[in-house]
């Protein structure tokens, strides 16, 4: 056997070795209790809105001291740290989910049902959180002086002014790569490279202005919460919008590309049949 023999080997089994972890996580998740989820997902709706309201403390201390493009790219490091909080806190974040607990679906060691009540709980818990972070903040935020109410209005109208088509679209990259940072995660051996990967995909998605349903969720609520100027279609729109371009970014450019990417090399490779992905 060549030495290129051997690297393609050992990739393979890393590539195994990541999807059975990840088939093994979601089938732990999808096995777990109602009120366990939804706790566990109004725990991540509340820990994640810290990003944005870092972002409008940022945004009120820094007006007119720095340019917009250094603003921009320190806002959008601070809107990572809601993120770091969740993933590594392990609580349930619903975009994590829109590519992990399909895998098992997709292995055929669960259901379509199984997948339905999952997501249900876990987003009506991050939705629920943000409400509730988003209604407390808009208070004290501004009451403490660190937050002018406007900052609030302009960071969600980044992301309300766009059309439902838009909206979805962009939403596509938001979920493909929070799906990529659930695979990262994974792969990852310490805790300080699983940091460095969080605040890699979450940084970018806020430095693009990328719409992400629980984050975005908590950043329009401060901005419908704080003025008129965001109406509730606004919000609406946005939450339809970047719910469905994150599922389908999770779903269709993670979940299926790498579990065929990985099942259907390696079956190719050996020449077996197409059976069920072994994660014991």
């Amino acid at each position: 056997m060549s030495a290129t023999d051997v690297g393609s080997t050992d990739e393979q089994k890393a590539y195994e070795d990541i999807l059975s972890q990840e088939i093994s996580q979601a089938l732990s998740e999808l096995n777990r209790s109602t009120e366990g989820l939804f706790l566990s997902g109004l725990s991540a709706g509340l820990d994640i809105g810290f990003g944005p309201l870092l972002m409008a403390v940022m945004a009120t201390l820094l007006t007119g001291a720095l340019g917009e493009p250094v603003t921009e790219l320190l806002m959008a490091n601070i809107y990572a740290i809601g993120f770091i909080f969740v993933i590594l806190g392990r609580s349930e974040l619903f975009t994590e989910h829109t590519t992990l607990a399909v895998l098992p679906v997709l292995d055929q060691q669960a259901s379509l049902s199984q997948l339905g009540r999952l997501w249900g709980i876990v987003y009506a818990g991050n939705i629920l959180g943000g409400i509730i972070f988003a209604g407390f903040a808009v208070v004290v935020g501004p009451a403490t002086g660190l937050i002018n109410s406007a900052a609030f209005t302009d960071i969600a109208s980044s992301l309300t002014d766009h059309s439902l088509l838009v909206l979805i679209a962009s939403g596509v990259f938001a979920g493909w790569l929070m799906g990529l940072l659930s695979w990262l995660v994974t792969a990852a051996q310490e805790t300080i490279s699983r940091i460095f990967f969080v605040w890699l995909i979450a940084s970018t998605i806020g430095f693009a202005h990328l719409p992400h349903c629980i984050a975005g969720n908590v950043e329009v609520l401060l901005g419908l919460f704080a003025s008129s100027k965001i109406t509730f279609v606004d919000y609406g729109r946005f939450l339809v919008g970047a719910t469905a371009g994150n599922v389908i970014g999770g779903t269709v450019f993670v979940a299926l590309l790498k579990y065929g990417h990985v099942v259907r090399g390696g079956q190719e490779s050996r020449g077996e049949p197409n059976e069920s992905f072994d994660v014991r």
